[in-house]
């Protein structure tokens, strides 16, 4: 089974023991699935993006419900805009993009969804794996690109600098295990041009939150 982009974050963000999610900075979890569905779309030759500008190719619909809206969101757009600019957009669809990808995976048999009651009174959602082979996929290519030498799939690449740009791989690996892979993860950015515009935008806008924030900084 193919997953898009945004159905592989959502895996990589679940907890393999308790189905839970790992907790990321909301703005992270906004920017991973704004930018997921921007990453499907420029593999689908609807979009282009380099470091300055994004660009409409094509307005056909993909016909997939996750990434024509927003193809649809940018052909309606009478501007060229930066990556950055349709992350910041698109960030706003990020809880309706997860959810539309919690449902097909359990559509697919990938999750299975439970209700828990607590106190009688909130419901709160897990989502335990039932397939865990697509997740294994997933994050078994992310360790095979972070710890092996091999030049690495363009969609690879395209992931880690997601996940990386996004805090996602602070979740999945101790301390020294990033530090061991920093030149790593610097080599592969260098190998994708799409991966670099994403994760330049992903960065930006995070700078931009934390100075909102702390200005002294």
């Amino acid at each position: 089974m193919k997953l898009r982009f945004a159905e592989e974050i959502t895996l990589l963000m679940l907890n393999d023991e308790n189905g839970e999610f790992v907790r990321v900075p909301h703005w992270s979890m906004q920017c991973a699935y704004a930018a997921a569905v921007l990453m499907d779309l420029a593999l689908e030759y609807r979009i282009d993006t380099d470091l300055k500008r994004l660009v409409l190719l094509d307005p056909t619909p993909v016909g997939d419900e996750l990434l024509d809206p927003v193809l649809a969101q940018i052909a309606e757009s009478t501007q060229t805009h930066d990556t950055r600019y349709w992350i910041d957009e698109l960030a706003e669809r990020a809880e309706d993009l997860r959810e539309q990808c919690l449902s097909r995976l359990v559509e697919h048999g990938v999750l299975k969804r439970e209700a828990d009651r607590f106190l009688w009174v909130f419901q709160s959602r897990r989502y335990p794996i039932v397939d865990g082979e697509p997740e294994r996929e997933v994050k078994l290519r992310i360790m095979e690109v972070l710890f092996g030498n091999d030049i690495p799939d363009p969609r690879d690449v395209v992931l880690l600098c997601l996940v990386d740009s996004c805090g996602i791989l602070r979740e999945l690996l101790t301390d020294r295990e990033l530090e061991r892979v920093s030149e790593r993860i610097e080599q592969v950015r260098k190998l994708d041009l799409i991966g670099q515009a994403m994760s330049k935008a992903v960065w930006d806008i995070q700078s931009s939150i934390t100075y909102a924030l702390h200005p002294s900084f």
